[in-house]
């Protein structure tokens, strides 16, 4: 009896993986369907696409396709196959604008470039066109959207990635030793984005860069750019007392 339970535990999966091959070989369309709707359910969603890429084309036009594209979408999605599953999912949200699905899709097609931004350090292309999508779902259900908060979440980290990229490049400027480059690169940031997180930082390194600027310079240029530094010293100061002005009614 062991002998035959054991050899059951491994005839069985290769009888099911036979009837997969049997059923992605054949010319019934509704059996592919089927057996791609059960694996959906299941997780399998590696062995499901394959039957999708064939299933899709044939139910264009038909009742089934509303449900069928959703699925389709959403395999590339649990995969993480985020560029064709953000493709696919704006393609549904073109092809059925009236879907009950079309809220989830486009939420789905927005985070999918989310998940694409890479880190801060590299070509922020990705996490540009993030925003955007984001963006774009934010504004479309800004009063009754289900993922409304997840998206704002998204947006702000998005943005904070973008605001660290700029502040290091400046940063960079100034451990160069490139005061004047760092300074103009510090002024550009503070303008960008005003209520940066990294707005103290980058003020100090603005002020180091413009000291050390000065005391570099010829003899006729310091004391001028020493003045200048002082400005921005005082700037730098305020914004601490500010900072520290703000915590402290926080706390009271």
């Amino acid at each position: 009896m062991k002998r035959l339970f054991y050899l059951l535990i491994c005839v069985l999966p290769f009888g099911a993986c036979s009837e997969y091959q049997k059923v992605l070989k054949s010319e019934d369309v509704s059996l592919k369907y089927n057996m791609a709707e059960e694996l959906y359910k299941e997780g399998k969603y590696q062995k499901a696409l394959r039957l999708f890429e064939q299933v899709v084309p044939k139910y264009r036009g038909k009742p089934q396709a509303e449900r069928i594209m959703y699925h389709y979408a959403n395999t590339y999605y649990q995969l993480k196959d985020y560029y064709v599953a953000s493709y696919q999912f704006d393609r549904f949200v073109t092809s059925y604008p009236k879907s009950e699905k079309k809220e989830e899709a486009q939420f789905k097609a927005a985070e999918s470039y989310y998940h694409l931004s890479p880190r801060y350090s590299l070509d922020q292309e990705d996490t540009d066109k993030a925003v955007e999508k984001l963006q774009g779902y934010i504004n479309t259900y800004a009063e009754e959207g289900k993922h409304l908060e997840s998206a704002n979440k998204m947006v702000i980290d998005l943005r904070t990635k973008k605001e660290r990229k700029a502040y290091e490049i400046a940063k960079q400027f100034h451990h160069r030793e490139d005061y004047k480059v760092a300074i103009n690169a510090f002024d550009m940031y503070l303008v960008d984005y005003p209520g940066s997180a990294f707005r103290e930082k980058a003020l100090y390194y603005k002020l180091e860069s413009q000291y050390l600027l000065a005391i570099g310079s010829y003899d006729f240029l310091v004391k001028d750019r020493l003045e200048q530094a002082e400005e921005y010293y005082r700037l730098y100061k305020n914004t601490i007392r500010q900072k520290e002005s703000i915590w402290k009614m926080r706390m009271k």
